[in-house]
């Protein structure tokens, strides 16, 4: 075990926020699991505590082999894994998955394992390690706005059509932190500012054709309608549509300031996501405002981190790297949270290290691991005197694309 904690390398700080995050996830996956247990029978609370337990064991099994990988074979590496994860989202859209009472085509089978895997979770992150590959390559240099729809846009266009039919929400975040990665990368702005006039344009056509005729897009486009029209007019929505953000908001309001104690919740049992989606309005319940705001600071101490190690990183590429990985494992926690206090729609986004699910912990574990892998400063210095070697393999197949 010693010799394990001495192998450990990357950002200290890091290292004691992820693993807080994922101790304190305990307590409330157990407490929040009753509504599995005895509304929908499945399992038992000491079942699901114990799978939760083996997913963050293999989790951070996944951040240790992660991590001790030098930073500069993900460009390699990316290379390889985006035809992979192209074939992986086709093949999704035709497999239809029941999980917590939804139905969609969203998740694979893993082979001999049984897991359910969500292929847009690991589309996300192998696509910001290609574009970080692709801005590092760029730098320094004048491109025309065609020199890039083949190694940046292309790519880009074709996770985001392969996402979206069925999660809309996963596809709309990738777009927006794809463009803050190309701004903090240096990509020319006028091109910039060109894709977000035409994403704007689309998206208003898009919202126009979702509420005159929402039947000619895909079968989920009434569920968007539904979420916007509930966020935007609450007054008019469904009653239906209106329960689960009533009831996080009632369990919001019950907690309080220091709220009702733990395992005490009492809308765990009536919110069908609460151990996923709604998890944090049962936080709020049983900690209170401290509870609630106690973890809001941790996720920003872990995004005040990935902005220090950023920053300190010798190289363009390990910079856009942490960026681009750790960034939207933040994000995606201020999404859950502003969803529970109806800051914003309904998305179905996990809090990361807190919800229950195999494969957002996994991947979530797999970003922290290249951001370790990235905050690591020798690796930073031997990344410096690799990018000199024209004979590795992977560094010249990067070069080649």
């Amino acid at each position: 075990m010693m010799a394990l904690l001495r192998n450990l390398k990357g950002d200290k700080a890091i290292w004691g926020v992820v693993d807080l995050l994922a101790l304190l996830s305990f307590l409330q996956v157990y407490s929040a699991s009753t509504n599995l247990v005895y509304v929908n029978d499945d399992g038992t609370t000491l079942g699901h505590l114990v799978k939760h337990g083996i997913l963050l064991f293999l989790g951070f099994g996944i951040i240790y082999a992660v991590h001790r990988i030098p930073t500069h074979y993900f460009k390699g590496l990316s290379i390889i894994a985006m035809p992979i994860v192209l074939i992986l989202l086709a093949y999704t859209l035709t497999v239809e998955t029941r999980i917590g009472g939804v139905t969609a085509n969203r998740w694979i089978k893993i082979p001999f394992v049984g897991v359910n895997f969500q292929t847009s979770t690991l589309a996300s992150v192998v696509l910001m390690i290609w574009i970080a590959r692709y801005l590092t390559k760029i730098k320094d240099m004048r491109i025309t706005f065609g020199q890039s729809i083949l190694p940046l846009w292309l790519p880009t266009a074709l996770v985001v059509l392969l996402i979206l039919p069925e999660n809309f929400s996963t596809a709309a975040i990738i777009c927006f932190l794809v463009l803050v990665i190309c701004f903090l990368g240096g990509y020319p702005l006028k091109y910039l500012f060109g894709i977000m006039g035409l994403g704007l344009v689309l998206g208003g056509m898009f919202l126009f054709v979702l509420f005159k005729a929402p039947e000619v897009l895909p079968q989920r486009a009434g569920t968007w309608k539904s979420r916007i029209e509930t966020f935007w007019s609450p007054e008019q929505a469904d009653k239906d549509d209106l329960h689960q953000l009533t009831l996080a908001k009632i369990a919001v309001a019950e907690g309080g300031l220091v709220g009702k104690g733990a395992g005490k919740s009492v809308m765990k049992n009536m919110l069908s996501q609460s151990t996923s989606d709604f998890i944090f309005a049962i936080i709020i319940e049983e900690y209170g405002l401290l509870g609630g705001g106690a973890l809001l600071f941790f996720y920003l101490l872990l995004l005040f981190r990935i902005v220090v190690v950023a920053n300190s990183a010798k190289t363009v590429f390990s910079k856009l790297l942490i960026i681009g990985v750790g960034l939207p494992i933040v994000f995606q926690a201020f999404i859950n949270m502003a969803v529970v206090v109806q800051l914003f729609p309904v998305t179905g986004q996990p809090l990361p290290l807190i919800s229950m699910g195999g494969t957002s912990i996994w991947m979530t574990c797999m970003a922290v691991g290249i951001v370790l892998s990235a905050s690591n400063k020798e690796e930073n210095l031997e990344e410096e005197s690799y990018d000199m070697d024209e004979n590795n393999p992977l560094e010249v197949l990067s070069g080649q694309l």
